[in-house]
């Protein structure tokens, strides 16, 4: 894993504004790994990880915000099983 704190603590901080929207649904994001590539690697847990929907949830909330908040992430996807 690539640490750069900088840009961690950005994702962590723009996570923290789309939780309650998973949350109230049952579910949540957590953040797995920060490519050298700055792909942002995260596992949806709860609701969200069996969800019909969770691909729409991935890609136009939590990606989506991310990237508005820090441009430096490339994308968002999630931990491949």
């Amino acid at each position: 894993m690539i640490v750069n704190n900088d840009i961690i603590s950005k994702v962590e901080g723009a996570l923290d504004k789309i939780r309650p929207y998973l949350q109230a649904d049952g579910g949540d994001v957590v953040l797995v790994e920060l490519t050298s590539e700055n792909v942002l690697i995260v596992d949806l847990i709860g609701a969200c990880e069996h969800c019909p929907f969770s691909k729409y949830t991935l890609k136009l909330g939590v990606e989506q915000t991310i990237m508005q908040e820090v441009p430096e992430i490339k994308s968002v996807v999630v931990r491949a099983e």
